[in-house]
């Protein structure tokens, strides 16, 4: 079996909207730790118990928030299925993984998201983050002066920036990963 891993790739307008950042410390305290995720099956026809067993052990591995489409007229062993993750939430890893899927796709039936990434233990908070942004949150933000953390809603991508002109760095980091809707989501 194999399984496309878009860690970057979206081709649709939804995902996370950050409204108004929020401070470091209060992101830190809401997001998830960045350790191994665990994999939610949703419930569909096609998939047989072996295929559920199979896609929980290898998706397993992949970092959250992520998803995973399947056509199912093709069945999880094709070419179509696709894993996208690493993103901010699994709405976005779940459109980049539909979207992936559609364009491999040779079945009639449309593609059907099967599997979601989450944080072990997922629940709501305010503010979600992909597990490199949040390792970037906790490892590299640090805790004195100006500083900024942008996102990608579409992508997962992100950027830091520190000290004056801390947003604006942190915009342009994100940016020259190759996103191109980057918006501020953390700020001090």
């Amino acid at each position: 079996m194999r399984l496309a891993i878009l860690a970057a790739c979206s081709l649709s307008l939804s995902g996370v909207a950050f409204a108004e950042p929020i401070g470091g410390a209060e992101a830190k305290r809401a997001v998830f730790p960045p350790a191994k995720a665990e994999v939610a099956i949703v419930p569909v026809d096609f998939l047989t118990e072996n295929d559920v067993k199979i896609l929980k052990m290898v998706v397993a591995e992949q970092p959250y928030y992520g998803a995973v489409a399947v056509s199912p007229d093709e069945g999880l062993a094709s070419e179509a299925t696709v894993a996208a993750a690493n993103h901010h939430d699994v709405t976005a890893a779940s459109d980049a993984a539909r979207a992936a899927c559609e364009a491999k796709r040779k079945g009639k039936r449309p593609c059907e998201i099967v599997a979601h990434i989450r944080p072990a233990g997922w629940e709501p908070r305010p503010i979600s983050l992909s597990a490199d942004a949040t390792k970037g949150l906790r490892d590299d933000y640090g805790t004195r002066g100006a500083r900024a953390l942008a996102v990608s809603a579409l992508t997962g991508r992100w950027g830091l920036g520190k000290g004056e002109g801390a947003a604006d760095a942190a915009l342009s980091a994100c940016a020259a990963s190759g996103a191109q809707d980057c918006a501020i989501a953390v700020a001090d």
